[in-house]
């Protein structure tokens, strides 16, 4: 490998990498400034300037703590706010954990093993209080409809005797005489209701002494009723004789549809009597339980799953072990690893992609909202419900995927880092897109505990904020902490921060692509002031092929290169004539040169404009074949 030197910009490129860097948008639509802490959200602050600021959070370390706010630079026109350049998580190995998280991951172990002993993963868990009373309506209704259905049947088995009673009253009309006087009358009603009264009393002692014949006691009651009131001397049947006949009758039919209901009780005594007799059976083994391809116990990979998810919850070990329980019920019912094997189709390849790693050594995956400006794509992916769903599963299914990459050994790599690029994005009226994104995030939430390690949103418009705001109720502190947003003009800055730009697809400023340079050639970046040359040298010692590659984020410079000869006799070769650079150019300039002669190879780079300019460059030798 050639040496590679630098003239200008050195010093300030070492200044970079050591100082906090700052993000700057420039959009023409007002904003405000919000700015993530662990403490209650402050509101927002109407900003002076007419540009909106974008908001950028800061390193989770710990509980989401987060480095404290410099103060703004003033500048015309811009709204600065200072981010810090790296992120820490906290450690996955036990021994160095503090004392109260190691209780609190041994105590959710115990949790865990009871529960699996008792099959509490496998089996329905207990309806939550919530359930309960949602239950409890249905459940008075049913119980209503069963006494109505009792008070009924009663009425249904009176009907028959009372329709003969009218009868009975009909004959007697007929054979009966013109009414005596009102005195005699209530006289011998008095009279006939005392042998009525002596009559049922009979019976109902007969009925207590023999039990078997209660229904012909009644029937046989009541038809005497009926004869001592068709005897009367006067032939006169009053309101109250017949009354009296339909409650005589109508008591024992209550009292008989208590016997009836106790055969359907009596079968609920011989589960009692299974469950008595199931202790003396050999308990069951223990179930085991697997998330992401790791058991939940025995295994140190299952300590690093139980602590993210007690991280998701604070520590709060029944907080932690009711998200773990939920979680194994959902991908149950998901069915994830079913999900795992289906096609699911490759459109959506370009839209959701993993690309390289950060300086961290975490994967990196970017999300394209932009693509979504395509009707058909659109359309497919989230015109309808059952659309949104299949396009859910897709991105369920990638996730899973990716996480089945990861490390998940106690001093291993098990987060990823997401970048989500908002250009061109449909934005928030398009309300398929965000119920899709609501649902997305809810799910991740719940079940995907502690696997971004950041968030770096890029391109983002001035609308953007809005929206975040109405989803921020949504998420946890934890999980805000790790965003990051920057604008379109300090998008590739702000990846740079983060991810090097050998791994930085070239889209997004960087130079991974598929050619003769990977991202084992690191590159080089430097920044050019404005209105001033830089220029890079590679020194050579022998004869051999030297490949560069070579960009400038933004361009509108001047580029040259030339071979200069060790020797002093030799002459200067001008490898590239000096040419005028701008952004719609190719964004790399890719170049090799051989050379027979110890000498360097120089490149001037001219930037005449009132920006600065980010310069990339990496280079390599190749021996010459014979």
């Amino acid at each position: 490998m050639a040496e590679e030197t630098q003239k200008a910009a050195t010093p300030e490129a070492q200044t970079s990498a050591t100082t906090t860097e700052e993000v700057v948008v420039a959009e023409e639509k007002p904003a405000v400034i919000e700015k993530e802490t662990p403490a209650p959200v402050p509101e927002p602050e109407p900003v002076a300037s007419e540009k909106p600021a974008v908001v950028e959070e800061a390193d989770a370390v710990g509980e989401g703590a987060v480095e404290e706010e410099k103060p703004k630079e003033e500048t015309t026109g811009e709204v600065k706010i200072t981010q810090s350049v790296s992120f820490k998580e906290e450690t996955n190995v036990v021994g160095e954990l503090p004392e109260a998280q190691k209780k609190a991951l041994d105590d959710l172990k115990q949790l865990i093993q009871e529960a699996l002993k008792k099959h509490e993963f496998t089996t329905p868990s207990p309806p939550t209080p919530k359930e309960e009373e949602e239950k409890k309506p249905a459940e008075t209704e049913k119980v209503e409809v069963k006494e109505a259905e009792k008070t009924e049947a009663p009425s249904a088995s009176e009907e028959p005797k009372t329709e003969e009673e009218p009868k009975a009253t009909e004959a007697e009309t007929e054979a009966s005489t013109p009414p005596p006087p009102p005195p005699v009358v209530e006289e011998k009603v008095e009279v006939k209701e005392e042998k009525v009264e002596e009559k049922v009393e009979e019976k109902e002692e007969e009925k207590k002494a023999e039990p078997s014949a209660a229904a012909e006691t009644v029937v046989a009651a009541a038809t005497e009723v009926e004869k001592v009131a068709a005897v009367d001397e006067d032939g006169a049947k009053t309101v109250e004789a017949i009354e009296e006949t339909i409650v005589a009758v109508s008591a024992p039919t209550t009292e008989e549809a208590a016997p009836a209901a106790e055969p359907e009780t009596a079968p609920a005594e011989e589960p009692k009597k299974e469950e008595e007799a199931a202790p003396d059976a050999p308990p069951p083994p223990p179930e085991e339980v697997f998330i992401w391809g790791i058991p939940l116990l025995g295994d140190e990979r299952s300590d690093v799953i139980l602590l993210k998810f007690l991280r998701a919850r604070d520590f709060k070990v029944k907080d932690a072990f009711t998200m773990i329980r939920n979680t194994v019920k959902w991908r149950k019912e998901f069915g994830i690893d079913a999900l795992l094997e289906e096609a699911l189709g490759t459109e959506l390849e370009n839209v959701v992609f993993t690309h390289g790693v950060d300086k961290e050594g975490h994967p990196v995956c970017y999300n394209v909202y932009g693509a979504f400006q395509d009707k058909e794509l659109y359309q497919n992916c989230f015109a309808s419900e059952e659309k949104r769903a299949k396009f859910l599963k897709w991105r369920i299914q990638f996730l899973e995927k990716s996480i089945r990459k990861l490390d998940f050994s106690p001093s291993g790599i098990c987060t990823i880092v997401q970048v989500s690029d908002l250009k061109n994005s449909p934005g928030p009226a398009k309300s398929g897109l965000r119920q899709a994104t609501n649902q997305a995030l809810s799910l991740l939430q719940d079940n995907y505990p502690e696997f971004v390690a950041k968030n770096v949103f890029i391109n983002v418009p001035w609308w953007y904020l809005t929206f975040n705001k109405m989803i921020s109720p949504f998420l946890t502190q934890r999980t805000k902490s790790k965003f990051v947003f920057a604008g379109l003009s300090k998008s590739t800055e702000t990846l740079f921060k983060y991810i090097a730009p050998e791994e930085v697809p070239v889209q997004y400023g960087g130079l991974s692509r598929d050619g003769e340079f990977t991202v084992a050639d690191s590159a080089t970046d430097v920044t050019i002031k404005p209105a001033s040359k830089h220029t890079v040298v590679f020194p050579v010692s022998e004869a051999c092929i030297l490949a560069w590659e070579l960009r400038v984020l933004g361009w509108d410079v001047s580029y040259e290169a030339e071979f200069v000869p060790s020797a002093e006799d030799g002459y200067t070769v001008i490898v590239s004539k000096t040419r005028k650079v701008t952004a719609t150019d190719e964004p790399v300039i890719s170049d090799t040169f051989k050379i027979g002669e110890p000498g360097k190879v120089v490149f001037t780079i001219d930037n005449q404009t009132s920006k600065k300019k980010k310069l990339l460059y990496r280079s390599k030798t190749k021996p010459i074949s014979e």
